[in-house]
């Protein structure tokens, strides 16, 4: 296995770094309900997907503790 041979610089350390980037989730609009979803998943909003009903929609990380 490659070892390095010297140490890396902060410079191109944070060079090489800068080029992590995240992307954008990409939404669909749920032809049930209408809400923003994300695709391929049931809808968080009324629980459909593709034009079946699965089990309750629970949306946990809005619901009041």
């Amino acid at each position: 296995m490659a070892v390095p041979k010297r140490k890396m610089s902060r410079s191109n350390t944070r060079a090489r770094r800068s080029q992590w980037k995240t992307t954008a989730t990409t939404l669909t609009t749920c032809p049930q309900c209408k809400s923003h979803m994300r695709p391929h998943v049931a809808c968080p909003t009324c629980g459909t997907y593709k034009g079946r009903s699965y089990a309750e929609a629970v949306r946990s990380e809005h619901e009041a503790v």
